[in-house]
């Protein structure tokens, strides 16, 4: 039987109480328990192109896995005391076991294209309770595909800039850098900006009661942060800052 979201939330606030320097739970086969929080990819069908294909292998929707995510849950179970799958799932938006969890991650979504029947499960999935985080899209014109299919999930709901006092930036850590971090094809231009997309923007899309529903970060590829947390070139506070915004996005998910 699906525990609920409610019944999950529940368990997290008051057994898994978070805060920086706590060691973790035990984690692996031997601890013989269950995983608290599953990191979710959405998979969606290219804009131009079917599922499954698209400008990367196997469809932008897979850009940066699975070694970003595999980082990024080391971070997790290392920083917090959540105890974290080691790997990622991918579901699409008419997937029914979509909404057995609350925190959702799509990337590339300058080049995503969601149906109707994709948008209408998705805004159910939202309105129930579930987050989506987008990543790593750039400038204008990703931007402009990115709000057709979002147009579709939300015809009427506004898209809003989030400023320093807004609640996902302060559940764990304290976020008040707007600092862009780059991908690595930035970096190896030797700026931190693709296309047009020269100024960071951290946007969202609210429901009724004012919950934060999804988190836009735009003209930034936290992925690549996560992913290149190893690499030497890869600054070390722009990797560290990455892990703090999306540790602060999966708490509010598990915790809204």
């Amino acid at each position: 039987m699906r525990r609920s979201w409610t019944f999950q939330r529940s368990v997290f606030v008051l057994g898994v109480l978070l805060c920086a320097g706590v060691a973790p739970l035990p984690a692996g086969p031997s601890a013989n328990v269950s995983p608290e929080f599953q990191f979710v990819r959405l998979a969606y069908s290219d804009a131009g192109g079917g599922f499954g294909f698209g400008r990367r292998r196997g469809g932008s929707w897979l850009t940066d896995a699975p070694e970003a995510e595999q980082h990024l849950l080391k971070g997790v179970s290392r920083l917090t005391r959540l105890l974290a799958a080691p790997d990622s799932i991918g579901l699409r938006p008419v997937d029914a076991e979509l909404f057995d969890y609350p925190f959702l991650y799509a990337v590339e979504v300058g080049h995503w294209e969601l149906s109707e029947a994709d948008a209408a499960a998705l805004r159910q999935y939202l309105l129930r309770g579930g987050f989506l985080m987008v990543d790593d899209f750039h400038g204008s014109r990703e931007w402009e595909v990115f709000m057709e299919s979002l147009r579709r999930v939300f015809p009427d709901r506004p898209v809003i800039e989030l400023d320093s006092s807004a609640d996902v930036f302060h559940v764990l850590y304290d976020l008040d850098q707007r600092v862009q971090i780059p991908g690595s094809a930035a970096l190896s231009r030797g700026v931190t900006y693709e296309q047009d997309g020269y100024t960071p923007h951290w946007r969202g899309v609210f429901d009724d009661q004012g919950r934060l529903m999804i988190a836009i970060n735009h003209n930034m590829d936290l992925g690549d942060a996560w992913e290149l947390a190893d690499e030497p070139y890869y600054p070390q506070p722009l990797t560290a800052l990455a892990y703090r915004f999306a540790i602060n996005y999966i708490l509010y998910a598990m915790s809204h």
